[in-house]
């Protein structure tokens, strides 16, 4: 876990993230079986998700064992699959997402889909708050803050987990689906922003459930105006 408190060097570094090349696009493909769950990561810098398709585009992928009817229609996707991708990877580190979370409803009823999506990995500085607490992001001198990806919830038994019961850890698909807007507006174009890891902030996706704010942004000159 890195910690908020950033130092000198971190904010030297922070004025070269956007020089700093941004990797290849990776793909992750699984296929639309119950229980399938698709895995996206980082080596370094964080998920930023390009394209996301469920359904099919060709008669290839995740064809073994079936029948050609249920691989023949190649125009099959489901509305709004990347957006709901990116609301749960982008700013992450790693991610990993269950084909239900776009199988409903089926977009192609009687053909074999599959979850389909294309990633790079970006630099950027990530920030924890455990619930209850606050955290200050900011920039150097004459920067401001440019948001990639915001979470409040849980997604994993760790982040956060010091003196808390199990039963508070559980749940590890809980989020807030407003988290990348409400910090998005907090603190974009700022040089520096304290954001509260609340439910008054963010709501509360998941009862009896010890939530964290997790944030990552990079530090930008702003555009001069023309």
């Amino acid at each position: 876990m890195l910690s908020f408190t950033l130092s000198a060097v971190l904010l030297l570094a922070a004025a070269c993230l956007l020089t700093t090349s941004v990797g290849s696009i990776e793909k992750a493909v699984t296929c639309d079986f119950i229980g399938n769950v698709q895995h996206l990561g980082c080596d370094k810098g964080v998920i930023r998700v390009e394209a996301a398709l469920y359904g099919r585009a060709d008669r290839n992928t995740c064809s073994a064992g079936t029948r050609p009817f249920q691989v023949a229609n190649t125009r099959c996707s489901q509305g709004g699959t990347v957006d709901v991708v990116r609301r749960r990877c982008n700013g992450k580190k790693v991610c990993e997402l269950n084909t239900n979370v776009v199988r409903s409803p089926d977009p192609c009823r009687g053909t074999i889909k599959y979850l389909e999506t294309n990633y790079t990995c970006v630099p950027a500085f990530r920030a924890i708050a455990c619930e209850g607490s606050f955290r200050r992001l900011f920039c150097g001198e004459g920067q401001v803050i440019s948001v990639f990806g915001a979470f409040y919830g849980r997604h994993d038994q760790t982040t956060c987990s010091f003196g808390r019961p199990p039963r508070q850890l559980l749940n590890v698909d809980c989020l807030s689906l407003n988290s990348n807007t409400t910090v998005t507006n907090l603190c974009n174009g700022k040089n520096n922003c304290t954001v509260s890891a609340s439910n008054s902030v963010f709501g509360d996706p998941c009862g009896g459930t010890y939530k964290y704010l997790e944030v990552a942004y990079v530090c930008e000159f702003p555009l001069e105006s023309p």
